[in-house]
């Protein structure tokens, strides 16, 4: 089932938890000890751009410091690894993407042993889910997705694009078009989207740098409002809100290439149940927090909500539909 096809409850729904949850945390669960969110990758990308509207909120419900501390590197594998083998006391917690199912996989492939397993963390909730968008430099020559797969088809290999590193969320999301359309770019990774977007940017200005990137619309809306890129096409099974008239991918003949990015919250798996209880609760209230709802907006990403059991059904739905695409791409050096 489709993130289109699957209820995900947004603001209105989030509106009629009682303001008064924000701050109705009982004495007994008042914990002096902060609460660190990892973000596996950068500042500047979807995970960090959701995280700190979500932390900050839960801080002024929970009433106790939460912090965003972000670690990059190998794709978000680093992060994710690290709160996997963190202690299960609800102190460590992840905003992931959906490459979080991807890497593991991505690593065996190349005969490697995973850094870690998703059977290593639990769900907590979904924030935030957005159709991917192909983002170019305003100053490119291509318009339309059929003009960049001719470009392509014509030279391939040489139109470098941007990833937030191998089989990370920006990487997987192109090669599946790649896949589709029979066509050859040239790979360019990053330690996490905010640098292939500052990267992007920079070849509005000059020459070289790299010429695509594959990214959620809060993260450029921005930027094509002012002028510095151009959205060519939108990896949902329908057009992006932001972008109403971008076409699809599935529209546009490519009826596999699909591809959303989303960020969610996870702790250990071996967190006590009454800690994960709290945390559900601490983040069903965030995400009624004006202030977070407002920031949300403001970036073009509105909050997207599930509880997690409905968050783990998503999950589990969404990544097997990656993993498939991943032995479908293979190895990608």
């Amino acid at each position: 089932m489709t993130i289109a096809r699957r209820r995900i409850l947004a603001t209105p729904a989030l509106l009629a938890w009682p303001a008064a949850a924000v701050l109705a945390w009982p004495a007994e669960a008042q914990d002096s000890r902060p609460i660190t969110i990892v973000v596996p990758f950068p500042p500047g990308g979807q995970a960090d751009l959701a995280a700190r509207p979500v932390a900050a909120a839960m801080e002024r419900g929970m009433r106790q410091p939460v912090v965003v501390q972000n670690r990059g590197g190998a794709a978000g594998a680093l992060g994710n690894a690290f709160v996997a083998r963190a202690a299960p006391d609800g102190a460590t917690l992840l905003m992931a993407l959906s490459s979080l199912a991807v890497i593991p996989v991505a690593e065996r492939l190349f005969d490697r042993t995973p850094t870690y397993s998703v059977d290593q963390l639990a769900p907590i909730a979904l924030v935030n889910a957005d159709p991917t968008m192909l983002v170019v430099p305003a100053n490119a020559p291509w318009r339309s997705i059929a003009e960049f797969r001719d470009a392509a088809r014509a030279a391939p290999g040489t139109i470098p694009y941007g990833s937030s590193g191998a089989y990370g969320t920006l990487h997987v999301a192109m090669e599946m078009f790649c896949t589709a359309a029979g066509i050859r770019l040239l790979h360019v990774p990053f330690q996490g989207a905010g640098p292939a977007l500052t990267a992007l940017l920079s070849a509005s200005n000059q020459a070289g740098n790299i010429q695509a990137l594959a990214t959620a619309p809060g993260t450029v809306t921005q930027h094509v409002r002012d002028g510095r890129m151009r959205v060519l096409g939108c990896w949902g099974r329908e057009r992006a809100p932001a972008f109403p008239d971008v076409p699809t991918f599935i529209e546009s003949g490519y009826p596999d290439v699909e591809f959303y990015i989303w960020a969610g919250m996870f702790a250990p798996v071996a967190t006590p149940a009454p800690t994960m209880l709290r945390l559900r609760e601490a983040v069903r209230a965030a995400m009624a927090d004006p202030d977070l709802i407002r920031a949300f907006n403001a970036a073009g990403a509105p909050p997207r909500y599930m509880d997690a059991p409905e968050f783990a059904l998503f999950f589990a739905e969404d990544s097997a539909r990656l993993v498939t695409a991943v032995q479908k791409i293979g190895k990608v050096e």
